[in-house]
């Protein structure tokens, strides 16, 4: 699972330069036809996978207490611009809550999880592994959208 988190990360990485190079006014945006911008992209990566680890395992009773979810958690849109503080909180979270994850895991603390099937790709995850396997195409999808909303800005 080493490779895995490693991935997660780099790519974390590179998605925080794309954040990185742009004006905060850029990652507000929301082109003409879309509901999203690039902050809420990354902002929602952010989330969800420290939602679907520590709830559907049952260490946290509900989503409420990961901080941001209520802005960027699935099926949301962006309901205000965010602040160049909100932006360096995310990248921050960006990174630690991934190494806080590699840290539960490694302790076991993820030893249950209530199946359930993902909306983006149709398929039931099972065990932390998976969730964690497919955090991985799911932040780069969110990653390839954003790189799309870029040359739209």
């Amino acid at each position: 699972m080493n490779e895995v988190f490693n991935f997660i990360i780099n790519s974390r990485k590179a998605f925080i330069q794309l954040v990185e190079s742009l004006s905060i006014e850029q990652l507000n945006k929301i082109p003409d036809g879309f509901n999203n911008n690039i902050i809420w992209n990354f902002g929602h990566i952010v989330v969800s996978t420290q939602t679907l680890c520590y709830v559907r395992t049952g260490i946290l009773e509900d989503a409420s207490t990961v901080k941001f979810n209520e802005f960027y958690k699935k099926d949301t849109r962006p309901t205000y611009t965010v602040t160049a503080d909100e932006v360096a909180e995310l990248k921050a979270l960006a990174l630690a809550s991934i190494e806080k994850i590699k840290e539960d895991y490694s302790n076991g603390s993820f030893s249950n999880i209530t199946p359930f099937t993902t909306a983006t790709y149709g398929v039931e995850l099972k065990s932390i592994e998976e969730v964690l396997t497919t955090t991985v195409g799911h932040d780069n999808v969110h990653f390839g959208y954003a790189l799309a909303l870029k040359k739209l800005i």
